[in-house]
């Protein structure tokens, strides 16, 4: 019984470890995985800030309307208006009637899609 109980004390042994090292590796990933978020959640304050300084209140409006319904494009058109404004290729503040022309010609790049029944 001694050979029996060395080779279950081993497999429970190296269980253990394998349970060990699963933790370690799930906490790692839990904490890269904040760090990501956290970084993500101060770009976009900082676009938000920004956004306060590169466009009028009207234009902060509408682009507070399109980041209801497609964030992914308001947070994109922030990103460009911020790298505009960061090489002064910009006249501050942007009104909406610019806005709505930038809004216009990213949209333009969407391919259109039509729906035709046979």
């Amino acid at each position: 019984m001694s050979a029996s109980d060395d080779e279950l004390e081993r497999l429970r042994a190296a269980r253990k470890t394998e349970i060990q090292q699963q933790f370690e590796s799930q906490a790692e990933q839990q904490m890269q995985v904040e760090a990501q978020e956290q970084a993500e959640s101060q770009e976009l304050s900082a676009l938000s800030e920004a956004m306060k300084i590169i466009l009028t209140p009207e234009a902060r409006q509408r682009l507070a309307a399109v980041e209801m319904t497609r964030e992914d494009v308001a947070v994109g058109v922030k990103r460009h208006l911020v790298n505009l404004h960061a090489e002064n290729r910009l006249q501050v503040p942007i009104d909406d009637e610019t806005l709505k022309a930038v809004l216009a010609q990213l949209s333009s790049n969407r391919r259109e899609s039509t729906i035709r029944r046979i």
